[in-house]
């Protein structure tokens, strides 16, 4: 069993950035892929991102390449967002997830935070 909680969340205006983090507790955490989606009002969920257990092969969506950046601490038992470049389109519930084996479905991952509220005014 794994428990996730998100925080880091907030209003922030368009261009500006914001630091998720996800603190983990229970199993071995370096055991598992760490994903971080995203929900908006009316919409599925969707993709963020999603770093494997060692900590290498990083995948990003399409819509926020080159502006978020995850990474985890095993240590730490944490995994982290880096959201540069905000735009009004990545307002939405962001979630981090655990899995076994990773991917980029949300069926892919079997625990799940209660996800933080980000904001991004124009």
């Amino acid at each position: 069993q794994v428990q996730l909680v998100e925080s880091g969340g907030g209003l922030v205006q368009a261009g500006g950035s914001l630091r998720l983090s996800c603190a983990a507790s229970g199993r071995t955490f370096s055991g598992y892929a760490m994903g971080w989606f995203r929900q908006a009002p009316g919409k599925e969920r969707e993709f963020v991102a999603t770093i494997r257990g060692s900590g290498s092969n990083i995948y990003y969506a399409d819509s926020v390449k080159g502006r978020f950046t995850i990474s985890r601490d095993n240590a730490k038992n944490a995994v982290y967002l880096q959201m540069n470049s905000l735009k009004p389109e990545d307002t939405a519930v962001y979630y981090c997830a655990a899995a076994v084996s990773g991917g980029s479905r949300p069926y892919d991952y079997g625990y799940w935070g209660q996800g933080t509220q980000v904001t991004v005014s124009s």
